[in-house]
């Protein structure tokens, strides 16, 4: 993994191991996937006393342009889920080679908040940033259970699965992938709750039901296709970074798992 001790940092490695698993809970709000799988974790140090230490976290992205917001995002979520943890004194957190990671930078550390950091330029506030990915991370979450059962069951047509429930659903990662983004949301959990709904937990009328699991299954395949992609230009953009990819994302079906295409650019960071 990229995450680094120096002569400097705190005298246990268990520290540097928190601050990794506690990264762990930050997602790609648009791959819905962690940054730490995607290997967007350049590097963590730790530094200082073991009961005030000092975070510093390098935080790379597999183009110079992706999103601002996006990427303010990831980065603003990594210095709160350090921040809470009962040791650290101080963190820091950088995004590296960005056309506005001096802006982002500067914000994160004056803790300006996204508007203090982007002004004008903020058109959304973060939350309905955030509330909008966690409703496509549900759509495609919906999906995959869906297509898994329908693959599992012959019986079972597309126009039926309007009456699939929690409880019918097989127990596994995708199951419980979809109950983790249905409390996210505030939707039903529990098992009598129908699995295929609209963003406001409402089930679809039978005749509907057919075209909301394909736009569903689109939003699914926008998903997993710009994760592979974006995984891709991570490893030629960085030398190296594939060492700390996550060789399977959650939820994704062993087909999705093509190998990569060549892809050429023009500025490689070692």
């Amino acid at each position: 993994m990229t995450a680094v001790l120096t002569e400097r940092t705190v005298r246990d490695p268990g520290a540097v191991q928190d601050v990794r698993q506690a990264l762990a809970t930050v997602l790609d709000p648009e791959l819905d996937e962690p940054i730490t799988d995607l290997g967007f974790v350049r590097s963590i140090d730790v530094t200082g006393a073991p009961d005030r230490a000092v975070v510093t976290v390098h935080v790379r992205l597999p183009t110079s342009f992706c999103s601002p917001n996006f990427a303010y995002l990831m980065a603003s979520d990594s210095k709160d889920v350090i921040s809470a943890l009962p040791w650290v004194g101080k963190v820091v957190v950088e995004l590296d080679d960005h056309h506005d990671s001096a802006l982002i930078n500067a914000g994160l550390a004056a803790d300006a908040g996204y508007r203090g950091t982007f002004g004008h330029e903020a058109e959304d506030s973060l939350e309905e940033l955030r509330m909008m990915f966690r409703r496509k991370a549900h759509t495609a979450a919906m999906e995959r259970c869906l297509t898994e059962l329908l693959r599992a069951d012959p019986a079972l047509t597309e126009a039926n699965v309007g009456t699939v429930r929690l409880g019918d659903l097989p127990a596994g990662r995708t199951k419980d992938a979809l109950v983790r983004r249905r409390t996210a949301l505030g939707l039903p959990a529990e098992p009598a709750a129908v699995v295929l709904v609209d963003h406001d937990g409402r089930p679809y009328p039978a005749e509907h039901v057919p075209m909301a699991l394909r736009r569903a299954r689109s939003t699914r395949i926008s998903i997993d296709g710009n994760a592979h992609f974006c995984r891709g230009l991570l490893r030629t953009r960085y030398e190296g970074s594939g060492a700390d990819q996550a060789d399977r994302p959650e939820g994704a079906e062993p087909a999705d798992q093509h190998r990569l295409l060549p892809i050429t650019v023009k500025e490689i960071h070692p």
